[in-house]
């Protein structure tokens, strides 16, 4: 594999420390935007967009990188080395791993041009199903140079699923856990490590073959649907206990540490649950949760209640504020967390919804579809919002996304009082795409971000 030359570098990839990335961290030029087709017969692909506002090309695709295949479903994706590698001067952040999680196959990207990326390997899905497993989800880069998978289902996509390692060359080499997995350990879905505490921690969503028909809420009560989290011993790779987090926690979705190494806590928003709860370590240094917010149910038209669904959520790199997505709500919000048990509410944008289809945008133009991915600047002063959840879900509660496609946003925050502003001179739509709508999900940044870094 290309690598950086180790006589002639000081560093490795990303930044020393979080408060370095967020101080002297350059402005996002590019964004990369995982895209998914709104056409069965027709290829995702990885979007390359202009996000300079002294280009030309601003706000435009500017190359889009197609799969191979069809039926896909790109939905997240990370880097072969980051923060984590900071003192490593042969690593080098050039390659993106970007999972199908229906095909279950795996591209690794090469940036190296960062404003056409080209497709430098496919990992086929026969080299998960070697260690039965499927759906590959969360990627993050290790300090070993390795890389880690989480993978929500065995090969025939039922539980459980697990988590896998790639090497430094892209190869599948098994799973990352050493000892035996109980068997109450069947839901996988996010997982964030925290070396200076020898912790990982892993939430769950459902089995591939449940979440891929839609949403049935009786698989609720059949309990095909996930309400734990997990901890495991990072440096043995081994499984030390599970939380049941409760009916407030149902569908615990995206977890993340906070980013300064030493600190103890971090959190994780429950999607059904309309929740977010708090994992720190106490004095005892045993692992405790606690929910600290709760996002009351809004009434549909039907007068029925509409719950939140809370489905992606970031922390700041100084670990102040909090965002969370409510895709079926319509809003994003900010928290200020210096009390970390008390989050505080600093500020809200409105993007569409199920219960208010309109927007902040001045024309209070109708979108399809709630805000459902975030991703923050480096420097916490610009959020990018998409709306695509997963295809069957979003044909499922947002059928309008299939006709006119995606948008992404761009909301203004004040990283230093709280409070956020749409940009109303930021605006997306994905309809008129080569091949036809696009479902936009995941965005990063050629030099990192809030989600994808992990310092040790």
């Amino acid at each position: 594999m290309p690598s950086a030359s180790s006589s002639c570098c000081k560093k490795g990839p990303g930044y020393a420390t979080p408060l370095d990335a967020m101080q002297n961290g350059p402005r996002e030029k590019v964004l990369y935007v995982a895209m998914v087709s709104c056409q069965e017969d027709q290829p995702d692909y990885l979007a390359t967009i202009d996000a300079d506002p002294d280009s030309p090309d601003y706000q435009k695709v500017i190359s889009r990188l197609y799969s191979p295949n069809i039926n896909d479903e790109f939905h997240h994706f990370g880097w072969n080395a980051c923060s984590s590698c900071h003192d490593d001067c042969s690593k080098e952040r050039r390659f993106i791993v970007l999972g199908g999680f229906k095909s279950s196959n795996i591209y690794i990207i090469d940036t190296a041009d960062a404003r056409k990326p080209s497709l430098y390997k496919t990992i086929d899905s026969a080299e998960l199903k070697k260690f039965n497993l499927s759906a590959p989800h969360t990627v993050h880069c290790l300090g070993s140079g390795e890389i880690m998978i989480s993978c929500l289902g065995n090969a025939k996509g039922e539980l459980p699923g697990g988590f896998i390692l790639l090497n430094e060359n892209f190869e599948v080499t098994g799973r990352w856990n050493r000892g035996e997995v109980p068997s109450n350990v069947q839901f996988y879905y996010d997982f964030w490590y925290k070396p200076r505490h020898n912790i990982m921690v892993s939430s769950e969503w459902a089995a591939p073959n449940v979440f891929d028909k839609g949403f049935n809420p009786n698989d609720v009560a059949l309990n095909k649907y996930g309400h734990s989290l997990h901890f495991w011993d990072w440096s043995k790779r081994e499984y030390l206990k599970t939380v049941d987090l409760g009916k407030d926690g149902l569908i615990p979705l995206e977890l993340r540490f906070c980013h300064n190494p030493p600190t103890p806590y971090g959190y994780v928003v429950c999607a059904l649950g309309s929740s977010v709860f708090r994992f720190y370590q106490d004095p005892s240094n045993e692992w405790q949760v606690e929910k600290v917010i709760q996002v009351e149910s809004l009434t549909g038209d039907d007068g029925q209640p509409v719950p939140a669904i809370i489905s992606d959520m970031l922390i700041s790199l100084n670990d102040k504020y909090i965002y969370f997505c409510n895709w079926f709500h319509g809003d994003v919000r900010q928290y200020d967390i210096t009390d970390p048990a008390k989050p505080k509410l600093t500020g809200q944008v409105w993007l569409g919804g199920l219960t208010k289809t309109g927007s902040d945008y001045n024309d209070n133009r109708s979108l399809h579809g709630g805000p459902q991915m975030i991703q923050l600047s480096v420097d916490g002063k610009r959020l990018y919002v998409t709306n695509s959840l997963y295809s069957s879900w979003d044909d499922q509660f947002y059928p309008g996304i299939r006709q006119d496609g995606s948008y992404l946003a761009k909301i203004d925050c004040d990283s230093e009082n709280g409070g956020m502003k749409l940009d109303q001179a930021f605006y997306m739509s994905f309809k008129n795409e080569p091949h036809g709508p696009a479902r936009a999900h995941e965005v990063r940044y050629p030099g990192g971000d809030c989600t994808s870094d992990i310092w040790i």
